[in-house]
């Protein structure tokens, strides 16, 4: 299966961030993709108040992520912010397309690095997984990548490929933790990771002008034994990925760190 990652910067204008996925969905279309995954925020960018942009997975931005799908043929995996009670927000990934509606709300929030995400938005709770062309797919966003179980999960799901988007925090070592966790937990699911993050806005030519994760870029595909297959560096671009469900197969016969699981208090 051929997916696409887009690695791009977005805005605090989610009608301009459309502009952005409509173009980039074409170009994946274009390439033979049959998935195009954006990163988490694309929405908005973090540092943009959310709950006036939140809006239902009904709305009007919900649903021209819906046409840009039916126009291309892809199924598009994008993330966007949903209301919440108590005036916050669900961090959302949206996944639409042929034979494909689902959400995932980000579980893990990240209150770390002197960020709060909890202050504005609600937590998840509920593993997601998708089928593309009888491809499970499992659903992550960004600070989830720091919980190996949560990729697991996947894997018992039924999962061969983990989709992780992000918005990844600059600051001393976070490339390298980053690197570091996205192989780790292609390794310890034995599934493909396809990892997307924010484009680094001084990249594209908007520098940060607040503490919030914008992003780093570096986005990758790590095969199922944790070895990087393709990546990008910190600026805008697309990777084009060919991900072969047979090779989870034989990795986890050959590292059956699943199968080999003993959970704390089991017989």
């Amino acid at each position: 299966m051929r997916i696409a990652l887009s690695q791009l910067t977005t805005g605090p204008d989610p009608e301009s961030n459309l502009g952005l996925l409509r173009e980039q969905a074409h170009r994946a279309a274009d390439g033979g993709a049959r998935a195009v995954v954006f990163p988490e925020a694309s929405m908005a960018c973090f540092g943009t108040p959310l709950a006036p942009v939140a809006e239902p997975l009904d709305g009007p931005w919900a649903g021209e992520v819906r046409r840009i799908a039916k126009d291309t043929g892809l199924v598009v995996v994008a993330g966007m912010f949903t209301p919440a009670p108590d005036g916050k927000v669900a961090n959302t990934l949206l996944a639409t397309g042929p034979g494909v509606e689902a959400a995932y709300d980000k579980i893990h929030l990240y209150d770390a690095f002197g960020f709060a995400e909890s202050d504005t938005v609600a937590p998840g709770s509920e593993v997601v997984t998708i089928d593309v062309d009888g491809v499970r797919i499992g659903l992550a966003t960004c600070y989830d990548v720091r919980f190996p179980e949560l990729f697991r999960a996947h894997a018992d799901a039924g999962a061969v490929v983990s989709l992780l988007l992000a918005s990844w925090g600059a600051g001393p070592g976070k490339r390298e933790q980053w690197e570091l966790l996205t192989r780790a937990r292609a390794l310890d699911a034995t599934l493909w990771l396809a990892a997307v993050g924010q484009a680094d806005p001084a990249a594209s030519g908007t520098p940060a002008t607040s503490n919030a994760p914008t992003g780093i870029g570096h986005s990758a595909v790590i095969g199922p034994d944790g070895t990087v297959r393709q990546s990008l560096d910190g600026a805008p671009g697309m990777l084009l990925a060919d991900l072969d469900p047979a090779e989870v197969t034989s990795v986890r016969q050959a590292i059956p760190v699943l199968a080999n699981r003993r959970l704390s208090g089991a017989n």
